[in-house]
């Protein structure tokens, strides 16, 4: 299974049922945090539905659809970084990545996210990566551009977080030659 140091103390690795208990607590715990950005925190009220996701997420990694791994700082989970799923055909995955807010600012999700891009050209040999971000969220265009993603352009309005329309930002990366 995937796993790997991103650095040291900080560690990717797939996501298994074993651990729905500690990344719900996570979640919950950041609740107000994360929900500003990501509409699927109000679906996860408990540890059953982290649960499912993990289960959901498996299924996706046995077909070859990519993974979601947890973030791990000095052995605490403190977020997840993976693809929605792989597009075989056109050679492309959108990577969506969250983490607790206690860890932001130490560069922990700018390195997973080289990580999993890496991972992508070199291992898959997919030919493009996106990431996608509300266009207010400048915390995750900045990861972004810090990795040498270019803007590709904002879809106007494509984005229905908490009952609102918000335009969403789309960053690419292609293979290089």
């Amino acid at each position: 299974m995937f796993r790997c140091e991103v650095r040291p103390g900080v560690e990717l690795g797939i996501l298994e049922e074993r651990h729905a208990e500690e990344v719900f607590a996570a979640v919950d715990a950041n609740r107000q945090h994360l929900r500003q950005w990501l509409p699927w925190v109000d679906a996860t009220p408990d540890p059953a539905a982290t649960s499912e996701f993990i289960r959901r997420s498996l299924g996706q990694y046995a077909r070859n659809e990519g993974f979601s791994a947890g973030i791990r700082v000095h052995g605490a989970f403190a977020g997840s970084v993976g693809f929605l799923p792989i597009n075989w055909i056109h050679r492309k995955a959108e990577i969506g990545y969250w983490l607790t807010k206690e860890h932001e600012g130490q560069g922990i999700i700018t390195d997973c996210v080289r990580v999993v891009v890496q991972h992508a050209f070199d291992e898959l040999k997919l030919h493009r990566v996106e990431i996608r971000c509300v266009a207010s969220n400048l915390r995750s265009a900045a990861v972004a551009n810090r990795l040498g993603f270019q803007k590709d352009g904002t879809l106007r309005q494509a984005y229905l977080l908490h009952g609102e329309f918000h335009d969403l930002h789309v960053f690419g990366q292609v293979k290089q030659s």
